[in-house]
């Protein structure tokens, strides 16, 4: 009985122990990175600990269709080197149509390697994101995306960068298996301010007719300002930005974006 309840108190202790040491474990994994600010389009390599929502307008015949919260939502730091990404369903408001929601995005992060400002100021990490189809706008398949991230900075300076390959759980033959290359360029001025430029790449190996070798670039200026003290731990973070195609190819253009973040 005695060793049963000395169990049963050293699990309870265990689990209690954890979640009391959760912000102490987030602040001693991030102080060993970098301390850069997330890019608008490009999944930072960074492990972050926020809520983040966007809202983007895309032009379309009669108007601009919406998209609520872009897929972001909650990110967490459960262990030292791991991040997750609990993503909500954006709601999406076509110019024409019924409004409802997408797919569910779910993405987990584990960083290799990483140095802060004293100690080289880089990054790499691993990606496996994935999305469960969902709602109104749901895709016809789910899908899983592993990626490498990886960043370099040089004083005021960074660049951010991620190459994805999306897998579909089906139908292939249509939607093919592309593969995506962001990369950030950033320049910190004034210390809050984050003046910067991406290049969003998607190229299709394979897939239908239509798309089988086509390539799509987007050239993305933004501004992202932050992060600013809120209340102990909790932050905010503002960025907009605009994806201007640059090749022939595009499924979309000048698409604007506004994100709001609560780092904490």
């Amino acid at each position: 009985m005695f060793l049963c309840a000395g169990s049963i108190a050293s699990a309870q202790d265990g689990v209690g122990g954890y979640f009391a040491n959760w912000f102490p474990r987030v602040t001693k994994t991030q102080a060993e990175q970098p301390h850069w600010i997330t890019p608008l389009f490009t999944t930072t390599p960074r492990l972050e600990e926020e809520y983040r929502a966007d809202i983007t307008w895309t032009p379309a015949t009669g108007g601009d269709s919406l998209n609520y919260l872009g897929g972001k939502g909650v990110e967490l730091i459960p262990t030292e080197h791991t991040e997750i990404i609990l993503g909500l369903p954006p709601y999406q408001v076509p110019v024409t149509g019924p409004n409802g929601f997408g797919n569910i995005p779910l993405t987990l992060k584990y960083r290799f390697f990483a140095g802060n400002e004293e100690h080289g100021n880089y990054i790499v990490t691993g990606f496996l994101a994935g999305n469960i189809p969902h709602g109104r706008f749901a895709s016809a398949y789910a899908s899983v995306t592993p990626t490498i991230a990886f960043g370099k900075g040089y004083r005021n300076f960074d660049f951010q960068s991620t190459l994805g390959w999306t897998i579909p759980t089906g139908g292939r033959q249509k939607s093919g298996t592309p593969v995506a290359y962001n990369s950030a360029f950033q320049y910190r001025v004034l210390r809050k301010l984050w003046p910067e430029v991406e290049a969003n790449v998607t190229l299709w190996p394979n897939g239908s007719t239509k798309l089988v070798g086509e390539k799509q670039v987007f050239m993305s200026p933004g501004l992202v300002a932050g992060r600013f003290h809120l209340w102990k731990r909790l932050g905010f973070s503002i960025g907009a930005g605009e994806q201007v195609a640059v090749t022939h190819y595009h499924q979309y253009n000048h698409a604007k974006t506004l994100s709001i973040r609560f780092p904490f």
